[in-house]
């Protein structure tokens, strides 16, 4: 009868190490970071479709992040804004709502920016001075800080050259800003991805040749974005707007090309060849992320497999929307609807980025032969 009426006591629940707690708490952190990442890539490329980038004509680190409050303050800041030729040869129409409209959106690009260096810089403080970071995370995460703090200069670089001899800023500064935006992207997932528990993955056989494609294709998604900078600093989506042909064939002529001299500025400089050479590192990485794919159907099981199915997938929706962007430029897509389809393309962008970063480093050291 007392065993009978014996209950059986409940298991106490196994808590982590605290080794093991430090390394979530850290990794959810640089989560955090790359998720402002990610959202301070999207307002900066609505910054430059809706012409916003060069309304603020000064860097204060620390002051401007105090808009104008008072009318009188509004009427300076749109006067200073009058000086440069973008409002002298683009926009001489414009009444002061409009440019309140443009300094909004470069005031927040300029904010999240700010955010993010506190959302990074104070954790980073506090987990190094409780002894919560790991050691081999500490220089990783010191490089991180290094290129963030490069990027706010770069930053300035890039408005800088639209103040003064041009309506826009230069193309290869703009691909820059947005390639750093994308390591630091990149690095905090890579360093996230390496902390606190994972599930491994087994491979049967070609291990190296995995995670040798997986980082090839991660570096050619960061050309990617390069190339994307361009076009994007050029206008070159605005040019030869059909698919799979650029004005009747496939490949330009040389003279289309190569017409710049000397002959390397045609690829930051020449619109038609900067979006030829986008188009082609697309399929290229189509073709890497289809081989990668069929590669880990056969030779892989756990999340290995899963990942090649994912980037494979977000490569596709990636291309079909960079496709959707380049056609789709007259009524009734132009304006509002052509560029929420650009900001998806810049979007999804990062999104493959963010993919094929977690893959390689799925691959990098968390597979072992079965």
């Amino acid at each position: 009868m007392e065993d009978w009426l014996h209950f059986p006591q409940p298991v106490p629940a196994i808590r982590p190490h605290a080794n093991e707690e430090n390394a979530i708490a850290v990794r959810n952190w640089l989560w955090v970071v790359a998720a402002l990442v990610f959202l301070m890539v999207i307002v900066g490329g609505a910054t430059r479709l809706t012409e916003s980038g060069l309304s603020i004509v000064e860097w204060k680190p620390v002051t401007g992040v105090i808009p104008p409050l008072s009318e009188t303050e509004w009427k300076q800041a749109f006067e200073d804004y009058k000086k440069i030729p973008q409002y002298r040869e683009l926009f001489p129409d414009m009444d002061l709502s409009g440019f309140k409209f443009i300094y909004a959106w470069e005031w927040a690009h300029r904010l999240l920016g700010r955010l993010i260096g506190v959302v990074f810089a104070v954790p980073l403080i506090w987990f190094w001075a409780t002894k919560q970071l790991p050691r081999s995370v500490k220089p990783k995460v010191l490089g991180i800080l290094a290129v963030g703090a490069l990027q706010g200069g770069v930053g300035w670089w890039m408005v800088s050259s639209g103040l003064i001899h041009r309506t826009e800023v230069a193309q290869e500064r703009l691909a820059t800003h947005l390639l750093l935006a994308a390591l630091i992207f990149s690095a905090c997932l890579w360093v996230a991805g390496g902390l606190g528990p994972r599930a491994r993955s087994i491979v049967h056989e070609g291990a190296g040749r995995l995670r040798t494609v997986a980082t090839m294709l991660l570096g050619l998604v960061f050309l990617q974005i390069f190339a994307g900078g361009i076009v994007a600093g050029l206008r070159a989506g605005l040019v030869n707007n059909t698919w799979p042909l650029m004005d009747g064939v496939f490949i330009p002529s040389s003279e289309v090309l190569w017409r710049l001299d000397p002959v390397w500025t045609n690829l930051v400089d020449n619109p038609v060849t900067a979006q030829f050479f986008h188009r082609m590192i697309a399929y290229v990485i189509l073709a890497m992320a289809s081989l990668h794919l069929i590669d880990a159907l056969v030779n892989v099981e756990g999340k290995a497999r899963r990942g090649a199915i994912i980037v494979f997938g977000h490569v596709l929706m990636q291309i079909a929307l960079g496709v959707a962007t380049l056609v789709l430029v007259e009524p009734p897509f132009a304006g509002t609807p052509h560029l929420l389809l650009a900001l998806a393309h810049q979007a999804i962008g990062m999104a493959v980025l963010a993919v094929a970063t977690l893959q390689a480093r799925r691959l990098f050291d968390d597979v072992f032969a079965g």
